[in-house]
């Protein structure tokens, strides 16, 4: 038995660092860290979960697939799908977030999973539970051969777009006025107010951004599984929010953090398991984080104690 065990974990680490295996988790890390920025902003100004950010990325997935049903230009059907993932966070924050931003954690944390149901809901009734197909967006998921390993093109936007909107966002966190009343906010959003700090602004920046954000991970997603159904995103979704917790919750970068690793091991457990054992990778995963967390319950990549700022 012991040689066998033995035997496995050899087998496994000698799959997880090859080079193939390397570059996806990488890739697969990147959207995951893009994910975490969006549902961490959020978080740190509105001190709310979103369990319904995935399905924002469900509804640019199908905005996706529909513009490549009918033919349109790739580019018509990204605009399309950032005007909707904006629209529907600005209708989300309007009609359901600003009028509970008093209310209890709970309330506002119930309310998250009741959009993402209700949501989920209208994309069954609407497009079915077969979903629709973005086949115009394959060609972007083309692989590029470095030496021996073959890069996914879209893996290397990912990486790129995601350092790129984390260093944007926390310019304009630091750099900027409404940036400064966003941190003001996440600080204090009561006494903020008093001192000249407009809520509903601030509120509807930071759900904007985390839209466009969604968007974003949405084309990448799409164009990696161009199959869009109802459930689309759901389990990344849960992922991400379990690394944005590891990483440390009141901190965007080590959210962000947190998020790149969770996708980084997800990516390693599934090039290195061995296929009949596949379907456990999400128990792998989540007693990692279980671990994680007994040993670092403030954070992973947090520098010790609790942060007070939170963005």
């Amino acid at each position: 038995m012991n040689v066998l065990v033995a035997s496995g974990l050899t087998d496994f680490l000698h799959d997880a660092v090859e080079p193939q295996v390397q570059a996806d988790a990488i890739g697969l890390g990147a959207v995951f860290a893009l994910m975490a920025v969006g549902i961490g902003l959020v978080f740190g100004v509105l001190r709310l979960i979103n369990f319904a950010y995935g399905q924002l990325i469900m509804a640019g997935g199908f905005a996706l697939a529909y513009a490549s049903e009918r033919g349109w230009p790739v580019v018509a059907g990204i605009a399309l799908c950032v005007a909707v993932v904006v629209v529907l966070s600005l209708a989300m924050e309007r009609v359901v977030f600003r009028p509970l931003r008093g209310q209890s954690p709970a309330s506002m944390l119930v309310a998250t999973f009741a959009v993402a149901f209700l949501l989920q809901s209208i994309a069954l009734i609407w497009f079915g539970p077969l979903g629709k197909n973005a086949a115009s967006l394959v060609e972007l998921n083309q692989p590029m051969s470095i030496g021996s390993v073959e890069v996914r093109k879209i893996a290397v936007v990912s990486l790129v777009t995601a350092a790129v909107a984390l260093a944007l966002l926390l310019l304009l966190l630091n750099r900027t006025s409404i940036g400064l009343h966003m941190r003001a906010a996440a600080l204090d959003f009561p006494t903020a107010r008093l001192v000249g700090v407009r809520a509903n602004a601030v509120s509807a920046v930071a759900v904007v951004l985390a839209g466009l954000l969604a968007a974003i991970v949405a084309v990448l997603l799409t164009v990696q599984f161009p199959t869009v159904t109802p459930t689309f995103a759901l389990n990344e979704t849960i992922i991400v929010l379990a690394g944005v917790v590891v990483g440390g919750m009141n901190r965007l970068l080590p959210a962000t953090l947190g998020g790149f690793a969770i996708g980084y091991v997800s990516g390693i457990l599934g090039g290195a398991l061995p296929t009949n054992q596949s379907q456990y990778l999400s128990t792998f995963l989540f007693l990692l984080v279980i671990v994680v967390l007994l040993l670092r319950p403030e954070g992973l990549f947090t520098r010790g104690g609790h942060a007070v700022e939170r963005v």
